[in-house]
This record gives C-alpha cells, structure tokens and sequence, in this order.
C-alpha cells in the first residue's frame, strides 16, 4: 500500500488527562508501517454534544499527523484498541472518557463504510478539532467540503470554548519500545 496522510483526534477528560494524551501520542508512535509527522499543541476544551454532569471535566484536545501505509481500517481498529488499552469503556460514546481518537482524514479519500466514515462527519462544526488542524496544516483541502481547514475554521459558528494550554504533547513519555515515563535524575 502507499504511503497516505492520516490525522487523528485525541482527546481526554476523565482522569489525568494529559497524561493519557501523552500516553496515545507515544502509542501512535509506534504504529507499525507508520511514523507521525506532527502533533498538534494541546486544547483545553469546553464538552460538545454531551449531557451535562454536576462534576464535568473540560477535555484536553489534540490533533495527530501521520505517514502511513496501514489501511484507513486497520488504522481505525487500533485506534479502537488503543483506547480500549487506555482504559475506553466501548459503552462511554457521549459520557466522560480516558481517551477518545477519531480518524479524522486519510489521504483525500472519501470513505463510508458501517465501521468508518472518513472524513469524520462532523469535524468540519468543530472548533476544538479546527483549531489544531489548522496548526498543523491549514492548508489541507477537506475532500467533500472543498476548502482548506483554515477557511472551515474561518467560517465556523460554533461558540464551545477552546483555550490552547502552556504543555508539550507526549512530554512525558518518551517515544519507543516501552512507553515508560523518561527516567528523572
């Protein structure tokens, strides 16, 4: 298979959630056939489409950039498996989670199938998914919408909150064999 493009969402808001940030982008890391030529700063962002909850946690967002000769498929199954590693109830879809990663792209390429549609939906009514797309490649045509990332931010209506936050993505973990924390000295 050919190399392709893929970006992929992370987000996060139960538990220490920079850390399972941290701990997806290490995992992505090591995707076989696959190298990731980006990540996006992290977001701290106001919950969409969820119900409200008396203790509700803003998620930590992020965007990751990959070269990948993996098929949009199994990049989606491990992807499901990763969070289902990071401790992802199947059953949370709409409730607080560890980790939440959406395919968002796969090269240009317009996919709906009963276990994937690419591109994501609803990513082009989304600020905390415009936002660190558009830091990674504002310039990435969406396929179905026809206009650069940058122009979809642009002309967002959305009003949900994003605050980019002072963290660096996957600062505590290193990327490697084992996705350990760095040794401190």
């Amino acid at each position: 298979m050919a190399t392709e493009t893929a970006f992929i969402a992370f987000g996060s808001n139960r538990g220490n959630r920079q850390d399972f940030c941290d701990r997806a982008i290490a995992l992505m890391g090591l995707l076989p056939h696959s190298q990731v030529t980006g990540t996006s700063s992290y977001y701290e962002t106001e919950p969409v489409d969820m119900p409200q909850h008396p203790n509700d946690t803003w998620f930590y967002n992020g965007v990751v950039r990959i070269e990948t000769q993996l098929s949009p498929e199994r990049l989606l199954e491990i992807c499901q498996e990763t969070e289902r590693s990071l401790g992802r109830d199947s059953h949370d879809q709409n409730e607080p989670r560890t980790i939440d990663l959406d395919l968002l792209f796969f090269g240009q390429r317009i996919i709906n199938t009963p276990p994937l549609t690419i591109p994501h939906p609803r990513l082009h009514q989304r600020r905390f998914v415009l936002i660190p797309l558009a830091e990674l490649d504002p310039d990435f045509v969406h396929p179905q919408q026809q206009q650069t990332i940058q122009v979809l931010l642009d002309q967002l209506k959305d009003s949900h909150q994003v605050r980019k936050l002072d963290l660096t993505p996957g600062a505590h973990y290193r990327i490697g064999p084992s996705c350990s924390p760095p040794p401190t000295n």
